[in-house]
This record gives C-alpha cells, sequence and structure tokens, in this order.
C-alpha cells in the first residue's frame, strides 16, 4: 500500500509540475502571439481527412462482448468517414513480454467481421504495458525477444498489423529502438504494417527533462527522439491529450503546436496521426470541457500542410458521444 501510495504521490506531483510549466509556457507565448494566436486563423481548405484515419477499440471487441450487431453499428458509426486502421485492445503484454492467447478468444471472429462491413479498414492488434520505469512492469532489456514472438503471435492469428502502446516511453531509450527495429523487420516480412503510439513532442527544448528528474514520468519526447522511432515504423499516433490546458481556445493552441513539432520530426513517408481526446471525466491534467474533439481538430486543421500520410485517431471508441463523432464528421471527415 505504501509503495502505491508513493507511485501516486510522485505521479501526481509529476503532472503538477508538468502543468505548471505548460501554464508558465502557455503564459510566457501568450504574451507574444503563443497558443492563443496559434488558435485563430483559418484552415486550408484541403487541411481535411485524406482517408487514413484511425480508432481506438477496446478489449471487449475481442474477448466475446462484442456481436455482429456491434460491427455493423460500428461500421454506421464509420461511414463516410476517413477511418482506415482500427487499434484494437489485444493485450496487454504480460511482464516478461509474452501474450496470453485468451485474453483475445475472438480475435478471429472479429477480423473476418470487420473486413466482411468494412472493407477498407485494416485491423491491428494493440499491445501494450506499464514499463518498468514506475516500478513493477515490463523490462524491455529483457523482455525484446517475448514481446517480438507475441507480436507474431497476433500476426498469425490474422491481424493486419501491430499497434505497440509502452508507457512512460523515455527519450533516448535504445531498448525500445531495438525492439522496434526488430519488429518492423517481422511485420515488413508478413507485409504487414507496424505502428506505435508516442507521447507528444517537447513544447520548449528540453521540457521532457521535468518529468525524468522529479519523477521518472516523461510527459514529452525530444523532437530528436521521435525522428528515430518514426524511422522504424509505419504509423505514429501522437497521444495529443492531457494537457492540463483549462480552455478550448489553449487546447486548439496546443494542439495546432504539437501537431506542427509532430509534422516536423516525424518523415513525410511515415503516417502520421493525430489523437483526439474523445472522453470527458476531468483530471488533474485533462479538463473534459477543454479537450475537445473539437477543438482538437481546429488545431489539427490550422497546423495541417497539406502532407498526404496525415490524419487524426479518435481515442477511444467505448467513451466517444454522438457529438465527439458529429465534429470528426462535420469539422475532418466530410467538412
Amino acid at each position: 500500500m505504501r509503495v502505491r501510495q508513493w507511485r501516486l504521490w510522485r505521479r501526481w506531483t509529476v503532472r503538477v509540475l508538468c502543468v505548471l510549466l505548460l501554464t508558465a509556457t502557455g503564459s510566457a507565448l501568450g504574451l507574444s502571439g503563443g497558443l492563443l494566436l496559434d488558435s485563430t486563423g483559418t484552415p486550408r481548405a484541403d487541411a481535411v481527412s485524406r482517408g487514413g484515419d484511425a480508432l481506438w477499440l477496446g478489449h471487449a471487441w475481442v474477448d466475446g462482448r462484442k456481436t455482429q450487431a456491434d460491427v455493423d453499428a460500428l461500421a454506421e458509426q464509420l461511414g463516410g468517414g476517413g477511418i482506415r486502421d482500427l487499434y484494437v485492445h489485444t493485450g496487454p503484454l504480460a511482464f516478461d513480454g509474452s501474450l496470453d492467447p485468451a485474453l483475445y478468444p475472438r480475435a478471429h471472429w472479429l477480423i473476418g467481421a470487420l473486413h466482411q462491413a468494412m472493407p477498407q479498414v485494416r485491423v491491428q492488434a494493440w499491445l501494450g504495458q506499464i514499463l518498468d520505469g514506475e516500478g513493477p512492469g515490463l523490462n524491455l532489456a529483457a523482455s525484446t525477444d517475448r514481446i517480438t514472438a507475441s507480436f507474431a503471435q497476433v500476426l498469425d492469428a490474422g491481424f493486419d498489423g501491430v499497434h505497440v502502446d509502452l508507457e512512460p516511453l523515455h527519450t533516448g531509450d535504445p531498448h525500445f529502438l531495438d525492439l522496434l527495429s526488430r519488429a518492423h523487420a517481422l511485420t515488413n516480412a508478413r507485409h504487414r504494417v507496424l505502428s506505435v503510439s508516442v507521447p507528444q513532442t517537447d513544447p520548449v527544448p528540453g521540457a521532457h527533462l521535468v518529468g525524468t528528474l522529479v519523477g521518472n514520468h516523461p510527459k514529452w519526447l525530444s523532437p530528436g527522439y521521435l525522428t528515430e522511432v518514426a524511422d522504424r515504423v509505419d504509423q505514429v499516433a501522437v497521444m495529443a491529450y492531457d494537457s492540463g490546458m483549462p480552455t478550448k481556445a489553449l487546447f486548439t493552441g496546443y494542439i495546432e503546436e504539437q501537431t506542427r513539432l509532430a509534422l516536423q520530426a516525424v518523415p513525410p513517408s511515415v503516417d502520421l496521426l493525430i489523437g483526439l481526446p474523445a472522453y470527458t471525466e476531468s483530471t488533474m491534467d485533462h479538463h473534459g470541457s477543454a479537450e475537445t474533439v473539437a477543438a482538437a481538430i481546429r488545431g489539427v486543421r490550422l497546423a495541417d500542410e497539406g502532407r498526404p500520410k496525415f490524419g487524426v485517431a479518435v481515442y477511444v471508441d467505448f467513451t466517444a458521444t454522438p457529438a465527439d463523432w458529429a465534429a470528426y464528421h462535420r469539422d475532418w471527415a466530410n467538412p
């Protein structure tokens, strides 16, 4: 209990410091135009979906809770939009990197049903775990072989790709880069796709050091390390939420900045997706009234430079509301 309380205290301390840093950064930038100025303007006419967007789906889709009726409803919900990739939660990985097949008994059925209902989609296995920097967790240095075998396991099950979500990711971690290199060799050999969820990019140089030094929980990646990650995958999805921004205008400006930074760091040959927060609960670093899908899409569109391999990713299906989907279709997929 004491260990758990310490971790919670440490995590909240880091979040408070990150919010304070962001607030200070936002205030400084605001004085010179900054985030509020970034939230203004008119998006380019071609700042719309290219048909390469994504959606994170919960575990209920592979464990037997979902039926054909749910697949049909999802197809209707996504109809007319630009969703190409579905990240289906298939893990988590065990702390030793292995993956229990009992976690996804309905995967074969789901993949076939989704392909039948939506032939354009790729169904990726979303595999995640906590890295051991916060205590008991996945040790990349010791588990890369088993993790890679788990990736092969879901490809054998019929998934069109692997979506990697390991957190907290530290800038400069060589073991993560090694894992991605080996995973990409695997997916390339199988003619499948490898994608990865990544934290946001340093809003100011060295910002990732704040969380690392104080609580071993970085909130951002350096641009250089993001480029190294992107060089080893087919697709990067930026988790561009939990920003701590208290208003929609500031959040829009923050997303504009994060999108612009990601566009600079991720090579044009790699799919770049900006995550949209389709959930409403409020926490220390997520103000549900400020971090909305509509506000995020506006920020994305303001920074959109017309790159072909660019889109958004909706997080997550089981919390997305009709208003979230209306904003996606109205402002991005079918503006």
